[in-house]
Protein backbone atom coordinates (compact mmCIF):
# COMPACT_ATOMS: atom_id res chain seq x y z
CA UNK A 1 0.00 0.00 0.00
CA UNK A 2 1.50 3.28 -1.50
CA UNK A 3 2.48 5.82 2.31
CA UNK A 4 0.56 9.03 1.88
CA UNK A 5 2.47 12.31 1.32
CA UNK A 6 1.71 14.21 4.57
CA UNK A 7 0.03 17.19 3.95
CA UNK A 8 0.82 20.58 5.51
CA UNK A 9 -0.30 24.26 5.71
CA UNK A 10 0.88 26.60 3.51
CA UNK A 11 -0.27 29.52 1.54
CA UNK A 12 -3.49 30.16 3.47
CA UNK A 13 -4.24 33.33 1.71
CA UNK A 14 -4.94 31.63 -0.84
CA UNK A 15 -7.77 29.77 -2.24
CA UNK A 16 -8.03 25.96 -2.25
CA UNK A 17 -6.50 24.07 -5.58
CA UNK A 18 -4.17 26.23 -6.43
CA UNK A 19 -2.28 25.48 -9.85
CA UNK A 20 1.88 26.08 -8.83
CA UNK A 21 4.47 26.99 -11.23
CA UNK A 22 8.14 26.74 -10.05
CA UNK A 23 10.23 27.80 -12.80
CA UNK A 24 14.28 26.36 -12.23
CA UNK A 25 12.55 23.47 -10.76
CA UNK A 26 15.89 21.57 -10.60
CA UNK A 27 18.10 23.74 -8.70
CA UNK A 28 18.67 23.34 -5.45
CA UNK A 29 16.23 26.25 -4.02
CA UNK A 30 13.56 25.26 -7.16
CA UNK A 31 13.70 21.62 -6.05
CA UNK A 32 12.72 22.62 -2.09
CA UNK A 33 10.10 24.70 -3.16
CA UNK A 34 8.62 21.97 -5.34
CA UNK A 35 8.71 19.60 -2.24
CA UNK A 36 7.54 22.15 -0.17
CA UNK A 37 4.27 23.00 -2.60
CA UNK A 38 3.68 19.16 -2.94
CA UNK A 39 3.24 18.54 0.34
CA UNK A 40 0.69 21.95 0.84
CA UNK A 41 -2.71 20.84 1.42
CA UNK A 42 -4.65 23.56 -0.65
CA UNK A 43 -1.98 22.74 -4.00
CA UNK A 44 -4.00 20.84 -6.62
CA UNK A 45 -1.24 20.81 -9.20
CA UNK A 46 2.94 21.78 -9.04
CA UNK A 47 4.30 22.52 -12.48
CA UNK A 48 7.88 22.22 -12.17
CA UNK A 49 9.84 23.22 -15.05
CA UNK A 50 13.02 23.20 -16.13
CA UNK A 51 15.53 22.23 -18.76
CA UNK A 52 15.63 18.60 -18.62
CA UNK A 53 12.85 17.50 -16.92
CA UNK A 54 13.22 14.22 -14.58
CA UNK A 55 11.41 11.50 -12.93
CA UNK A 56 10.48 11.27 -9.13
CA UNK A 57 7.15 13.10 -9.53
CA UNK A 58 5.66 13.81 -6.23
CA UNK A 59 1.48 13.12 -6.14
CA UNK A 60 0.75 16.84 -7.21
CA UNK A 61 3.74 17.57 -9.50
CA UNK A 62 3.90 17.71 -13.56
CA UNK A 63 6.95 18.20 -15.07
CA UNK A 64 7.80 20.64 -18.03
CA UNK A 65 10.50 21.75 -20.18
CA UNK A 66 11.63 24.98 -20.30
CA UNK A 67 14.75 26.91 -21.44
CA UNK A 68 14.44 30.47 -19.97
CA UNK A 69 17.01 31.53 -22.56
CA UNK A 70 14.65 30.63 -25.83
CA UNK A 71 11.02 32.54 -25.49
CA UNK A 72 9.48 30.20 -27.51
CA UNK A 73 9.85 27.58 -25.00
CA UNK A 74 8.32 29.78 -22.54
CA UNK A 75 5.62 30.68 -24.73
CA UNK A 76 3.95 26.75 -25.26
CA UNK A 77 5.19 25.90 -21.18
CA UNK A 78 2.97 28.79 -20.63
CA UNK A 79 -0.05 27.41 -22.50
CA UNK A 80 0.66 23.53 -21.24
CA UNK A 81 1.25 24.94 -17.48
CA UNK A 82 -2.58 26.95 -17.51
CA UNK A 83 -4.39 24.75 -19.42
CA UNK A 84 -6.54 23.35 -16.91
CA UNK A 85 -6.98 25.77 -14.93
CA UNK A 86 -5.11 29.50 -14.44
CA UNK A 87 -1.72 30.16 -12.33
CA UNK A 88 -2.19 31.28 -8.94
CA UNK A 89 1.38 31.54 -8.08
CA UNK A 90 4.48 31.23 -9.90
CA UNK A 91 8.17 31.03 -8.85
CA UNK A 92 10.66 31.71 -11.14
CA UNK A 93 14.04 30.33 -8.96
CA UNK A 94 16.59 30.19 -12.18
CA UNK A 95 19.78 32.06 -11.73
CA UNK A 96 23.40 32.72 -12.31
CA UNK A 97 26.26 33.72 -10.20
CA UNK A 98 28.96 31.84 -11.56
CA UNK A 99 29.88 28.74 -14.15
CA UNK A 100 32.43 26.68 -14.51
CA UNK A 101 35.28 28.35 -16.28
CA UNK A 102 34.91 32.27 -17.02
CA UNK A 103 32.13 33.40 -15.39
CA UNK A 104 32.74 34.38 -11.86
CA UNK A 105 31.63 37.70 -10.01
CA UNK A 106 34.02 40.01 -11.13
CA UNK A 107 36.29 41.61 -8.38
CA UNK A 108 37.71 44.83 -10.28
CA UNK A 109 36.89 46.66 -13.39
CA UNK A 110 39.48 44.95 -15.05
CA UNK A 111 37.80 41.75 -15.42
CA UNK A 112 34.50 42.88 -17.15
CA UNK A 113 33.98 40.79 -19.89
CA UNK A 114 31.03 41.79 -22.58
CA UNK A 115 29.90 38.26 -23.22
CA UNK A 116 29.65 37.17 -19.82
CA UNK A 117 28.11 40.37 -18.77
CA UNK A 118 24.97 39.41 -21.74
CA UNK A 119 24.88 35.90 -20.46
CA UNK A 120 24.12 37.03 -16.56
CA UNK A 121 21.72 39.30 -18.23
CA UNK A 122 20.32 37.02 -20.32
CA UNK A 123 19.78 34.59 -17.55
CA UNK A 124 18.84 36.56 -14.31
CA UNK A 125 16.97 39.29 -16.52
CA UNK A 126 15.98 38.72 -19.72
CA UNK A 127 14.84 35.23 -18.80
CA UNK A 128 12.66 36.16 -16.23
CA UNK A 129 11.06 39.34 -18.15
CA UNK A 130 9.82 36.62 -20.92
CA UNK A 131 8.11 34.55 -18.53
CA UNK A 132 6.40 37.05 -17.35
CA UNK A 133 5.40 38.26 -20.77
CA UNK A 134 4.05 34.69 -21.46
CA UNK A 135 2.78 33.88 -17.73
CA UNK A 136 1.29 36.91 -16.36
CA UNK A 137 -1.53 36.97 -18.93
CA UNK A 138 -2.50 33.28 -17.60
CA UNK A 139 -2.42 34.48 -13.81
CA UNK A 140 -5.89 33.64 -11.94
CA UNK A 141 -8.06 36.86 -11.99
CA UNK A 142 -10.33 38.60 -9.64
CA UNK A 143 -8.42 36.42 -6.50
CA UNK A 144 -4.57 36.78 -4.99
CA UNK A 145 -2.35 35.38 -7.19
CA UNK A 146 1.37 36.12 -7.26
CA UNK A 147 4.36 35.88 -9.71
CA UNK A 148 7.67 35.68 -7.38
CA UNK A 149 11.30 36.16 -9.15
CA UNK A 150 14.51 35.40 -7.08
CA UNK A 151 16.32 38.20 -6.71
CA UNK A 152 19.66 39.16 -4.54
CA UNK A 153 20.32 42.13 -1.71
CA UNK A 154 23.61 43.22 -3.63
CA UNK A 155 21.09 43.89 -6.20
CA UNK A 156 20.05 47.23 -4.05
CA UNK A 157 21.43 50.33 -5.40
CA UNK A 158 21.61 52.09 -1.98
CA UNK A 159 22.78 48.86 -0.19
CA UNK A 160 25.83 49.19 -2.20
CA UNK A 161 28.81 49.81 -0.40
CA UNK A 162 31.98 46.92 -1.29
CA UNK A 163 31.35 47.31 -5.11
CA UNK A 164 32.26 44.37 -7.40
CA UNK A 165 30.29 41.70 -9.06
CA UNK A 166 29.07 43.95 -11.41
CA UNK A 167 28.00 41.64 -14.03
CA UNK A 168 25.44 40.13 -11.13
CA UNK A 169 24.67 43.19 -9.23
CA UNK A 170 23.79 44.72 -12.65
CA UNK A 171 21.61 41.95 -13.68
CA UNK A 172 19.36 42.31 -10.46
CA UNK A 173 19.17 45.19 -9.84
CA UNK A 174 17.58 45.47 -13.63
CA UNK A 175 15.25 42.78 -12.64
CA UNK A 176 13.74 44.71 -9.27
CA UNK A 177 13.31 47.44 -12.02
CA UNK A 178 11.80 45.23 -14.48
CA UNK A 179 9.29 43.93 -11.52
CA UNK A 180 8.30 47.29 -10.21
CA UNK A 181 7.82 48.04 -13.81
CA UNK A 182 5.77 44.68 -14.22
CA UNK A 183 3.57 45.83 -11.32
CA UNK A 184 2.33 48.92 -12.11
CA UNK A 185 0.90 47.48 -15.87
CA UNK A 186 -0.27 43.86 -14.87
CA UNK A 187 -2.62 45.97 -11.84
CA UNK A 188 -4.62 47.34 -14.56
CA UNK A 189 -5.95 44.13 -15.89
CA UNK A 190 -5.28 41.73 -12.25
CA UNK A 191 -5.85 44.45 -9.45
CA UNK A 192 -5.99 41.73 -6.80
CA UNK A 193 -2.55 40.35 -8.54
CA UNK A 194 1.07 40.58 -6.55
CA UNK A 195 4.40 41.18 -8.54
CA UNK A 196 7.60 40.79 -5.97
CA UNK A 197 11.30 39.79 -5.99
CA UNK A 198 12.67 37.71 -3.28
CA UNK A 199 15.82 37.22 -1.50
CA UNK A 200 16.44 34.43 0.17
CA UNK A 201 19.85 34.78 2.11
CA UNK A 202 22.72 32.64 1.41
CA UNK A 203 21.87 29.65 0.58
CA UNK A 204 23.61 26.22 0.75
CA UNK A 205 23.12 25.68 -3.08
CA UNK A 206 26.40 25.11 -5.89
CA UNK A 207 25.21 28.82 -6.41
CA UNK A 208 26.69 30.11 -3.30
CA UNK A 209 29.34 27.52 -3.15
CA UNK A 210 32.51 28.98 -3.64
CA UNK A 211 31.56 31.90 -1.47
CA UNK A 212 30.00 29.59 1.47
CA UNK A 213 33.16 30.16 3.69
CA UNK A 214 32.62 33.73 4.21
CA UNK A 215 29.19 33.80 5.45
CA UNK A 216 28.50 34.09 8.96
CA UNK A 217 27.82 31.21 11.91
CA UNK A 218 23.76 30.76 11.37
CA UNK A 219 23.62 32.67 7.99
CA UNK A 220 24.23 29.74 5.64
CA UNK A 221 20.49 28.51 5.26
CA UNK A 222 19.76 25.04 3.89
CA UNK A 223 17.45 25.07 0.78
CA UNK A 224 14.05 23.49 2.70
CA UNK A 225 14.93 26.60 5.11
CA UNK A 226 14.59 28.81 2.14
CA UNK A 227 12.02 27.69 0.70
CA UNK A 228 9.75 27.45 3.56
CA UNK A 229 10.18 30.99 4.80
CA UNK A 230 10.05 32.38 1.33
CA UNK A 231 7.11 30.85 1.02
CA UNK A 232 5.84 32.25 3.85
CA UNK A 233 6.54 35.80 2.72
CA UNK A 234 4.49 35.02 -0.30
CA UNK A 235 1.67 34.12 1.82
CA UNK A 236 2.11 37.08 3.86
CA UNK A 237 2.24 39.68 0.51
CA UNK A 238 -1.03 41.94 -0.08
CA UNK A 239 -1.72 44.27 -3.38
CA UNK A 240 0.14 47.23 -1.96
CA UNK A 241 3.63 45.16 -1.97
CA UNK A 242 3.55 44.31 -5.28
CA UNK A 243 6.41 46.04 -7.25
CA UNK A 244 8.80 45.80 -3.83
CA UNK A 245 11.78 43.27 -3.27
CA UNK A 246 11.59 41.48 0.21
CA UNK A 247 14.04 39.19 2.19
CA UNK A 248 13.41 35.77 3.35
CA UNK A 249 12.27 37.34 6.89
CA UNK A 250 9.82 39.34 5.51
CA UNK A 251 12.04 42.83 5.58
CA UNK A 252 11.44 44.96 2.71
CA UNK A 253 14.72 45.38 0.47
CA UNK A 254 15.14 49.46 -0.70
CA UNK A 255 16.63 49.24 -4.12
Amino acid sequence: MARKTPQVTLLQSFPEGLNVAVVGASGGIGEALVRHLDAAANVATVQALTRSPGSGNGARVRRLTVDILDEDSIRRAAGVASADAPIDLLIVASGVLHLPGPIMPEKTLRELDAEVMAHVLAINTIGPAMVAKHFLPRMRPGTKSVFAVLSARVGSISDNRLGGWYSYRASKAALNMLLKTLAIEHARRFPASIVAGLHPGTVATPLSAPFQQRVPEGKLFTPDFAAGRLLAVIDGLEVSDSGSVFAWDGSRIEC
